[in-house]
């Protein structure tokens, strides 16, 4: 008697960069932001180069950092306005990267920077991922994503209209050399 087994059907592949989406469609709130993210970028770059001869470093710059697989996919990101990586490399396969994947590179941003609009609320946003029902889930707050999933070292918040940055450190390290680099009314570090 000859037994005939049913294939095996394996799960989808999780999505990398090249199939998840590089934008929610939002504006960016302020015009500031992008010169604010350039001006960053530009006065790390010697220091940058010194730690990373090799080039192995990635910034990004309104990019979502994808955390979990969702639907829609968005709602498993956040898109900080400025992130620094170590030791990964700037392109994939070739390829610009049109956004950070958690599960495809396994290494953690050490810094994702916001620029407020506003008061600073919807990033200190500290809401825990809840399930509401059996298919819905309430969105979590940014720095609980920072903190408890994606577990970035270093959260900070520059509040534009009042100069004041906030830095967040999960680990302890000096940061002396981050705050030089900003000239801020206030600094508080926690």
């Amino acid at each position: 008697m000859t037994e005939s087994l049913s294939p095996t059907t394996l799960p989808p592949a999780f999505a990398d960069h090249t199939q998840l989406p590089e934008s929610d469609g939002t504006f960016v709130k302020n015009f500031q932001e992008h010169p604010q993210s350039i001006l960053l970028t530009d006065s790390l770059e010697t220091t940058l180069q010194t730690l990373h001869p090799d080039g192995q470093y990635a910034i990004g710059q309104d990019c979502g950092i994808y955390w979990r697989e969702t639907d829609p996919p968005e709602r498993g990101a956040e898109a900080p306005d400025w992130f620094y990586v170590p030791n990964v490399p700037p392109l994939l396969d070739g390829e610009i990267r049109r956004s950070y994947v958690l599960w495809r590179e396994y290494m953690v941003p050490v810094i994702a920077i916001e620029l407020a609009s506003g008061d600073g609320s919807e990033e200190r946003d500290n809401t825990p991922l809840s399930r509401l029902s059996e298919a819905a889930t309430q969105k979590p707050g940014k720095f609980w994503v920072y903190e408890q999933i994606i577990r970035i070292p270093y959260y900070a918040i520059y509040t534009i209209k009042t100069s004041e940055l906030e830095v967040y450190n999960k680990e302890r390290f000096p940061i002396s050399a981050l705050i030089s680099l900003w000239n801020c009314d206030q600094v508080r570090i926690r």
